[in-house]
């Protein structure tokens, strides 16, 4: 039955590139489905957060949809099919994984991502990567693609012993941006800015917090505590102009002591 039921995927994507297809989905290039599939990963993250079990198969099915989309222009094209995507992934995930799949032994999760990066090294179209930084998307967004970097560093042993290391650094980049500001400075500060950003992911990796994560949960509190500011101040009949900021951050108190 599962079979079956993929089967019949990949005839109605194929039946809505054809000639007597679709406009819109014929029309469609791998370039021109990238926002797409950018907003298909986000919504399935947020039903995931919503801990939506209902919305989840929903957003995880037109993720997929994006994946067989992407197949069908490129067998479209004679490029490739979701067969070969299919069997790419199967291999990869069979020789990546030795310690499943093979005699080798591993200790825990460290261990595994080391080999893990061993392995890919050795594999076809990674012997022009010369650094082990090498790969990782620029469009990842920022915070994610920072502790990325610092991961990838740290499997080679560039990294701090603890987090108590870590902390005076980041009181060395407070520091520093203090100074830049004082000298008006608008590049520095950019620059320490970014160098403080890049200590405080550092800090999200050394205690298991995923930094885009933190981030991502600080804004929809922050969106939601706002929210309360702004329905409050709606039923008393005022205005942001009518209260000054501490009068504000009682109201926002109260929204915080609701969340408790």
């Amino acid at each position: 039955m599962h079979k079956e039921l993929f089967d019949k995927l990949v005839q109605v994507v194929a039946a809505l590139r054809s000639e007597n297809g679709c406009p819109w989905d014929k029309a469609q290039t791998h370039e021109t489905l990238k926002p797409d599939l950018i907003e298909e990963t986000y919504e399935v993250i947020e039903a995931i957060d919503a801990k939506d079990s209902c919305k989840l198969p929903e957003e995880l099915g037109d993720l997929l949809m994006q994946v067989m989309l992407h197949a069908q222009i490129a067998k479209d094209s004679g490029a490739f099919s979701i067969n070969e995507v299919i069997q790419s992934i199967t291999d990869k995930l069979v020789r990546r994984h030795p310690h499943v799949f093979g005699g080798v032994n591993v200790r825990n999760t460290d261990e595994v991502l080391k080999n893990w990066e061993e392995i890919k090294r050795s594999e076809a179209g990674y012997e022009n990567r010369h650094s082990v930084l090498d790969g990782i998307p620029d469009r990842l967004p920022s915070l994610m693609r920072a502790q990325t970097i610092q991961r990838k560093a740290a499997r080679v042993g560039f990294d701090w012993d603890n987090v108590t290391d870590v902390l005076p650094k980041l009181e060395e980049e407070i520091q520093e941006l203090k100074s830049s500001i004082s000298s008006s400075d608008e590049e520095a500060i950019e620059m320490e800015i970014g160098d403080l950003l890049f200590s405080i992911v550092n800090l999200c990796r050394f205690v298991g917090v995923e930094a885009e994560e933190a981030l991502r949960k600080s804004n929809r509190k922050f969106v939601n505590r706002f929210h309360h500011v702004e329905a409050e101040l709606d039923r008393r009949g005022k205005s942001f102009v009518d209260y000054d900021l501490a009068g504000l951050d009682k109201i926002w108190d109260e929204a915080k002591a609701k969340e408790k």
